[in-house]
């Protein structure tokens, strides 16, 4: 083959989604050994354009797409993503497809397991045949060493930090031996900077080897670092196709967005000392039993209109404490809200002491996804307090205030720009960044005297980001809800934060302001103890 035959090339591709258009007259080429970052706002079209090149289901079942996919030169027709993996095209979906319950070889080697030979064989065929599992235990570490990466190939899927997962799943689609193009979207979104660094050393070799590799990363200096071009997507069109060489983080945003950054700072938070403000909470000797986010000892309290960040690196156990807190992990020692102790492994308890909770996990844990949006933004304020119900008789008679339900409803769709064709669109068919606004409406609709969010941008491009951030600060300041925020970005608690706790090894290891050095808070990450501010 030519090495000027591009491996893959779209030409005029389009896709009308639920009603939405999607994707117009999109038309791209990515060269063998090639890295090729995809940027856009979230429902620009980045993970439709790439279900289509991978043969989603999703695809077909909503009347397929418009213009021409080739691979190598030839045009192809992918019914399903079996069809993709036999031309050699791997991808990593922005939400994890492992099974919990098997070891991480078992998931990478899944229906491409090494077997031997059994005399059974002869009698009753192929599938008689046995596992070879110390060729699978090597193939397996191969492609994990390959990532550059300590993970154990016989640890439950179950058991590892969200970031392994990730790994996991990559080591997947190098093992496959006919992957030519692999496909990533928003592979660093749940990554530590440590390992981000670690995965795109690994990208770069991979690349090196003749592997074609989409980027799909709303991380910008990622691609600049990373990709040799990058594709700019926004409403459905490519407006900009650039070498990485000649742009920076700046140029880029304001393609995404259509707006000149160049001339504009991003916001500052404005930090009031809130170090006299009462206690609203006081957490002591925390535990919580959350695989791969483990809490062994933590002390810490929490200021009334504050807003408090968790940080530190993957693993640590930042993002245990609130699950464990809201109930979602076993957990034990005591946490007390206005000086009543909350009663711990009782989300039920949680919710109705005036706390509420943003997972991590928007699909598993935080939407109902087959219901409208309208209902993921009720259900919980309905359930809790008695919101949107009417009640006739002191309340023998009950139903549903539909009405109330809808106006609070597109209330948040206007607020926090939630795309979507209306209140009863289902939130499965919005993009991950729209659901994550969703979960935010959700647990804004219950009115918390203290609300925890985890990683509330993960997923999120750079505009909804700052409007996610800037609606945290906005409920905080005009009505006083304190907040407790974990993320795995410092400089986004940096930005949002008053004040910032470490957690290194399931304890915390300081406190900070905000506005201190980030070499203090990297001495915190690597486990240097400092006193409680």
């Amino acid at each position: 083959m030519s090495a000027e035959v591009p491996i893959l090339r779209m030409e005029n591709i389009g896709k009308e989604f639920f009603g939405n258009r999607v994707l117009q007259s999109v038309t791209f080429s990515v060269m063998p050994g090639q890295i090729v970052g995809l940027v856009g706002e979230n429902g620009a079209g980045k993970s439709t354009l790439m279900n289509i090149l991978f043969g989603m289901p999703v695809i077909q079942q909503t009347g397929g797409y418009e213009g021409k996919v080739f691979i190598d030169g030839e045009e192809v027709h992918f019914q399903d993503p079996v069809d993709a993996l036999d031309k050699g095209i791997g991808m990593v979906h922005q939400e994890f497809s492992l099974i919990p319950g098997f070891t991480a070889t078992e998931n990478i080697l899944l229906n491409r397991e090494s077997t031997k030979y059994n005399p059974v064989v002869e009698i009753f065929g192929d599938r008689f045949e046995t596992l070879n599992r110390p060729e699978m235990k090597t193939r397996a570490e191969n492609a994990i060493k390959r990532l550059g990466v300590d993970i154990s190939s016989e640890t439950l899927i179950s058991e590892m930090p969200v970031g392994h997962k990730q790994f996991t799943e990559i080591a997947r689609e190098i093992d496959r031996s006919k992957t030519r193009l692999l496909v990533l979207d928003e592979p660093t979104a749940v990554l530590a900077e440590t390992e981000a660094a670690v995965l795109i050393s690994a990208l770069k070799k991979l690349a090196a080897n003749g592997i074609a590799i989409i980027f799909i990363s709303h991380r910008l200096q990622e691609i600049i670092d990373l990709c040799d071009k990058l594709i700019v997507l926004r409403d459905g069109r490519v407006i900009k196709e650039e070498d990485t060489k000649r742009t920076n983080v700046r140029q880029i945003a304001a393609w995404m967005v259509n707006r000149d950054t160049e001339n504009t700072k991003e916001d500052e938070r404005k930090h009031t000392d809130k170090s006299q403000n009462d206690t609203i909470m006081r957490i002591e000797h925390l535990w919580v039993d959350m695989p791969g986010e483990t809490v062994r000892d933590v002390t810490i309290d929490v200021r009334e209109g504050e807003i408090l960040g968790f940080g530190g690196l993957a693993g640590q156990g930042k993002i245990g404490i609130s699950n464990g807190i809201m109930g979602l992990y076993a957990s034990g020692g005591k946490v007390f809200l206005r000086g009543k102790e909350i009663k711990l492994n009782d989300p039920d308890a949680s919710l109705r002491e005036g706390m509420a909770f943003v997972s991590e996990d928007r699909r598993g844990v935080g939407l109902l996804l087959d219901e409208g949006i309208d209902w993921n933004i009720a259900f919980t304020a309905m359930q809790v307090q008695d919101k949107f119900i009417k009640k006739l008789m002191g309340g023998l008679v009950k139903w549903r205030d539909d009405k109330a339900i809808d106006e609070c409803t597109r209330e948040y769709i206007k607020s926090l720009e939630i795309r979507c064709t209306g209140p009863k669109q289902r939130a499965i068919e919005l993009s991950g960044g729209n659901q994550q606004k969703v979960c935010l409406a959700k647990a804004f609709a219950v009115d918390p005297d203290v609300l925890f969010v985890s990683e509330p941008t993960r997923g999120i491009d750079v505009g909804a980001k700052k409007l996610v951030l800037d609606t945290l600060r906005r409920t905080n300041e005009e009505k006083g809800t304190t907040i407790i925020m974990t993320s795995s970005e410092l400089e986004e608690l940096r930005s949002v934060c008053d004040r910032i706790a470490i957690v290194n090894e399931g304890r915390i290891s300081g406190i900070l302001p905000a506005d201190a050095p980030a070499e203090e808070f990297g001495m915190l990450m690597l486990g240097h103890v400092k006193g409680a501010a």
